[in-house]
């Protein structure tokens, strides 16, 4: 009978220690703070995973531009080439 006793003194102590209220009020705008903090980590974490997890596609676009466009520019720098030697040969006849 006594253990019992000790028991629900235990027991209501416990009760007690769990419901025990401080005179704490819980402030709105901490707890508005909270939620807006941890739905934005996980937006964070989303972007981030989104970011690591994609293909980067500029690389090959970048290397298809080059491969186009490198002849145009060996035609370029050898049509300068030329107009500068016929310029100096210009100016050494005069």
């Amino acid at each position: 009978m006594n253990e019992r006793m000790e028991e629900w003194l235990a027991m209501s102590k416990l009760n007690e220690l769990i419901d025990r209220k401080d005179g704490k009020k819980s402030n709105p705008l901490v707890i508005f703070l909270a939620i807006f903090g941890a739905i934005s980590l996980g937006c964070v974490i989303a972007y981030a995973i989104y970011r690591f997890m994609t293909p980067d596609y500029f690389e090959d676009y970048d290397d298809e531009f080059d491969d186009d466009y490198e002849d145009e520019d060996e035609e370029e720098q050898e049509a300068v080439r030329e107009a500068v030697k016929k310029e100096k040969e210009d100016t050494a006849e005069k």
